[in-house]
């Protein structure tokens, strides 16, 4: 078992401190697995072995929604109901 913190929710839930047991396969991809969840976490996408790397991919995807937000608000100010 190995200390891992899982960024996949990190805009709800923020970083998350577990033990799970780290797998690899032969693609070379690896994924650590809670015990009781039932779905793996990715190594280097959803899961780090090291809080900074965490904390760097939980502000990486802040600021890519924040990015997305404001597409969708300025999509929405440029929209108009009046008729014409």
């Amino acid at each position: 078992m190995a200390k891992v913190f899982i960024t996949k929710y990190a805009l709800t839930k923020g970083i998350i401190e577990k033990e799970a047991e780290i797998r690899s396969y032969g693609d070379g991809s690896k994924y650590a697995y809670v015990k009781g969840e039932f779905n793996g976490y990715k190594m280097t996408k959803d899961a780090f072995y090291n809080h900074e790397n965490a904390i760097r991919k939980s502000e990486e995807m802040r600021l890519k929604k924040i990015a997305s937000l404001k597409k969708q608000i300025a999509k929405l100010e440029k929209l108009s109901f009046n008729k014409n």
